[in-house]
């Protein structure tokens, strides 16, 4: 993209969502809250990555995984064993029994550390891992249910299984993965505190910049044609495939892509938070991030950022007063979001308030087209065929 066409796209409707969304969470908000809430909001914007990856999955490619705290978890998983290796040096272990392994191989009897936990003493095999291990086990249950085929519920049942075993096989193997407690007590990352307030600000202003990254990658896909395959797979699955397309292959590619998505979120969640427990790979989990995609809007990635944040301050707004009743009012949610406005706060905003903001955007669009000789503003034949507005998080299928 050329610099005359990026500023001539802040100047359109969804540029200036983007903007908006930037200046929320890079302006406002760390000036208006102190350190712990703005560290809380960091925790709840690392939820944000795994509803992007949702959006592209179940709302782009009809595909719903109730199963996306395991990639959230994995990532948080190889963050975690980098941050405990690092704090678990001969010198500060000098206690245990085995000095120079993490406390809880200790306690389990364990005498030296793991082959698979070694590589992880290096921070850029561990960058590398957080995206890759995801993704492997993405690419494994992808290639082996949309080869076959599997789709649907059955789908979505088997990645709940799947969520439930690696959940069982993390308790069961405590002195390797610390068990039903997880990974605690995390200090330093390569000799710097995460635990100041200094830190968790830094940390925050990283999660924000990394989540703004996935932003415009889930964009740049659903506007090209892969996006357009996607959005036709979901509505005409067997039409698309008998048009010649490997709908296996793209199906793997989002599926892999929203893991890699929630494995980043895991990553920043364990350093915000400070440790990783069974409880972000299970079940529940999965099906709460499932809750934040549906209230944003399935069909919107700025729409998923928002439903994160809403229902996450809800929750801790709730759970700190009525700590009975959340899960109530999570459930009664899920079910007011399904049967009142399936399409999320999106879809309301669409509904009410987008038709007051075409009139103003019209004659704005109309005077910068007039003024700008950029390609931008002079879509192509193959683009004006696509039956996509780009002032819209969705997709008209005009066209076939």
């Amino acid at each position: 993209m050329t610099t005359p066409s990026a500023i001539q796209w802040f100047k359109t409707r969804e540029g200036i969502y983007y903007m908006l969304l930037a200046l929320l969470l890079v302006v406002i908000l760390p000036l208006t809250l102190d350190p712990f809430r703005l560290s809380m909001t960091g925790k709840y914007l690392t939820y944000a990555f795994v509803a992007i990856g949702l959006v592209m999955c179940w709302g782009k490619a009809g595909i719903l995984s109730l199963g996306q705290g395991i990639f959230f978890g994995l990532g948080g998983y190889c963050m975690a064993m980098f941050l405990k290796l690092e704090a678990s040096t001969p010198e500060a272990t000098a206690i245990q029994s085995t000095p120079g392994i993490p406390d809880f191989m200790d306690w389990n009897q364990l005498t030296e550390l793991p082959w698979f936990w070694q590589p992880f003493h290096s921070f850029p095999f561990t960058l590398l891992a957080i995206i890759g291990v995801p993704v492997l086990l993405a690419l494994i249950i992808g290639f082996t249910m949309f080869t076959r085929r599997v789709g649907g519920v059955y789908f979505s049942i088997m990645t709940q299984a799947v969520a439930a075993i690696l959940t069982i096989l993390i308790i069961g193997q405590q002195g390797y993965t610390g068990g039903v407690n997880g990974i605690t007590d995390l200090r330093t990352l390569m000799g710097w505190d995460i635990r100041t307030d200094e830190a968790k600000m830094t940390l925050y202003f990283i999660c924000v910049a990394l989540l703004f990254g996935c932003l415009f990658i889930a964009r740049m896909v659903q506007n090209r044609k892969l996006g357009r395959i996607l959005m036709a797979m979901n509505a005409q699955e067997t039409r698309v495939r008998f048009s010649g397309y490997d709908v296996a292959a793209f199906k793997i590619f989002v599926f892999c892509l929203a893991a890699a998505f929630a494995g980043i979120g895991g990553a920043m969640f364990t350093l915000i938070v400070g440790f990783m427990s069974p409880s972000f790979v299970g079940i529940v989990a999965s099906i709460e991030m499932v809750i934040f995609c549906a209230l944003g809007g399935r069909l919107s990635i700025l729409g998923a950022v928002y439903g994160a944040l809403l229902v996450n301050a809800a929750k801790s707004g709730l759970s700190e007063s009525f700590p009975e009743l959340w899960p109530f009012a999570m459930g009664a949610l899920f079910i007011g979001v399904v049967m009142a406005f399936p399409n999320g706060l999106a879809g309301l905003y669409q509904s009410y308030i987008q038709p007051l903001e075409d009139r103003l955007f019209k004659g704005k669009q109309a005077e910068i087209s007039s003024q700008s000789s950029a390609p931008i503003s002079q879509p192509s034949k193959a683009e004006e065929s696509d039956g996509y507005d780009s002032s819209m998080d969705n997709y008209s299928a005009e066209k076939s």
